[in-house]
């Protein structure tokens, strides 16, 4: 580990000095690099909460199990409903700062009853470029971000993963499902369920970085570019289309601009219509 050694230790002292910690943990590339190293730091008092929500995928949840399992860290669970807060369903955008506060605000609850000094989140150097609300919520209770103590950035982590040997170093990038609905577009239970269950069918037919963004009756596909020659393949393709109208969208249409964060609510790229109704002309 001769060219990362020098991130790892600096992760390693960071979290070494907190004493104990919680970790904001949500089995991503991110989190779980902190929960390794924090584990490696403070064998006894790391812990990784992680929280289920409407929000969290359950393919997500599975293998945020396994890889704790795996790293050896103590998972806790704590119970959220994102769509109970005040003002969350209305998909403003607000949402992640009210988001993050539910959350820091559970963990808050978790540190206190397990008698850990610190909470720590997978932020790193490259998330403070973007827009992101749940840093602001993040701050103001006081959650650290030791990636971003040690001088990490996306590439960073990766590596350094790749380097400890954690399955997570190469996982795509994911989020939270109400990343799918455009501001202004309200998030129901049933919405939620309907991107879920059609992202899952991109994932059982073999894609890796994609997302199902919500519509109305319009489900609108981002793959990876270089994913698109298998998409297009007639057989897969009719296949993805009927699985996807019967999670409940009458059109299913391929976003030709890619997959990119936060396409839910940049301007969309060229549309292909992958499916036409029998009463279109």
């Amino acid at each position: 580990m001769s060219d990362a050694q020098p991130a790892y230790n600096r992760l390693f002292q960071i979290l070494h000095e907190m004493e104990s910690v919680a970790v904001a943990y949500s089995g991503g590339v991110d989190s779980a690099l902190v929960a390794k190293v924090a584990h490696d730091a403070l064998p006894e008092t790391a812990v990784a909460v992680t929280s289920i929500s409407p929000t969290f995928p359950l393919s997500q949840l599975e293998e945020a199990k396994q890889v704790a399992a795996a790293i050896g860290i103590r998972q806790i669970f704590v119970q959220s409903d994102e769509l109970e807060i005040p003002g969350y369903a209305e998909n403003n955008t607000n949402r992640c700062y009210l988001c993050k506060g539910d959350l820091y605000t559970l963990l808050t609850g978790v540190a206190e009853r397990e008698r850990l000094r610190t909470i720590v989140d997978g932020t790193h150097l490259d998330d403070l470029t973007d827009i992101r609300p749940g840093l602001k919520a993040a701050r103001e209770r006081g959650v650290r971000s030791p990636l971003v103590e040690a001088g990490l950035d996306k590439e960073g982590v990766r590596s350094l993963s790749r380097e400890l040997g954690l399955p997570t170093w190469d996982k795509p990038a994911s989020a939270c499902l109400s990343s799918r609905f455009p501001h202004g577009t309200p998030i129901t239970y049933e919405r939620l369920k309907q991107v879920e269950e059609s992202e899952e069918v991109l994932r059982r037919i073999g894609f890796r970085q994609f997302r199902v963004r919500y519509h109305g009756e319009t489900a609108r596909i981002e793959i990876a570019v270089e994913e698109f020659p298998a998409l297009l393949d007639a057989g897969r393709r009719e296949e993805l289309v009927a699985q996807i109208q019967a999670c409940g969208f009458k059109w299913v249409t391929l976003d030709l601009a890619g997959y990119r964060p936060g396409g839910a609510v940049r301007p969309n790229g060229n549309l292909i219509l992958l499916h036409r109704s029998d009463d279109q002309k």
